[in-house]
């Protein structure tokens, strides 16, 4: 099927690695051009290249989303390289902590006990990147009369999770904001539409388990068994887990962008779609 996208233009922000690498490598794939952003240069670059190395067209663009001046320098460089910009999926985002991988101390913390400088740091980046990028972009999009914004948030952003509190704020701050806009630009044909993730593991999250496991000093029986016993307790909360038995997977996200951006969903706008393996079926 073909879906529309070849010679578009895309941004993908937070594209380095885990989902956005794929959201961009897909679009790769289906003739868009895609503008690799990250924080980190070399990660940008290195998917940048595997895209063109593979076929396609793609440069890497480091710029941090919660910088309003490096925002609009890479808005800038992609006009200057491509023109237009037809696609922006806005998926750098601060991910949310678990109780097993605590990187920072008090992350995975109660609200009552939460460091307010936590806070800042998912409002910055989940929400205000999001409006720098999509604020950068959206006068062209108009011009033109075409674009299609997608945001990806989390369930913890619709349905809550405890300990979350600053990290489902962030995600459901972008709700509120992609339907408002929505309302506001569909008269210039732009779509703008949010896709919110369950369980996605970022490839080599086990490897960084099994190193700290080691550093405390269990066996190599002992980690398998407690990262399959950690892996069957987080499925059972996803029906679909246990039929395909597995949780998602970054293709699964790309997919869902991939429609969203297509002519398919020309007709849908100011919509939240999860893709999480039935974790919740918000109505």
């Amino acid at each position: 099927m073909d879906l529309g996208l070849k010679g578009k233009v895309a941004i993908v922000t937070g594209a380095g690695r885990a989902i956005g690498e794929e959201i961009a490598k897909s679009l790769a794939r289906e003739g868009a051009r895609v503008a690799v952003n990250d924080l980190f240069a070399e990660r940008a670059q290195r998917v940048a290249e595997e895209i063109r190395a593979a076929g396609g067209e793609a440069i890497g663009i480091k710029a941090d989303v919660t910088d309003w001046d490096e925002v609009t320098r890479m808005v800038d460089e992609v006009l200057t390289k491509w023109g237009r910009v037809d696609i922006l999926v806005n998926n750098a985002g601060v991910p949310a902590p678990s109780a097993e991988e605590d990187a920072i101390p008090g992350q995975y913390a109660t609200f009552a006990e939460s460091d307010r400088s936590l806070w800042t740091k998912y409002i910055d980046v989940n929400i205000y990147g999001t409006m720098n990028c999509t604020r950068a972009v959206i006068s062209h999009m108009i011009q033109q009369k075409y674009g299609k914004i997608v945001s990806i948030i989390s369930d913890a952003g619709r349905v809550g999770e405890p300990r979350l509190a600053a990290y489902a704020t962030g995600k459901a701050g972008i709700v509120g904001f992609s339907k408002s806009l929505a309302r506001e630009v569909a008269r210039y044909c732009i779509n703008v539409n949010c896709i919110s993730l369950g369980a996605t593991p970022h490839p080599g999250q086990d490897e960084r388990t099994r190193g700290r496991m080691r550093a405390a000093g269990m066996t190599e029986e002992q980690i398998e068994q407690a990262l399959k016993e950690r892996r069957e307790a987080v499925m059972r909360n996803y029906p679909l887990a246990r039929g395909l038995g597995r949780l998602g997977l970054p293709s699964d996200a790309a997919n869902a962008v991939l429609f969203f951006v297509s002519d398919a969903a020309a007709w849908i706008t100011g919509q939240v779609l999860s893709v999480n393996g039935g974790f919740s079926m918000v109505g």
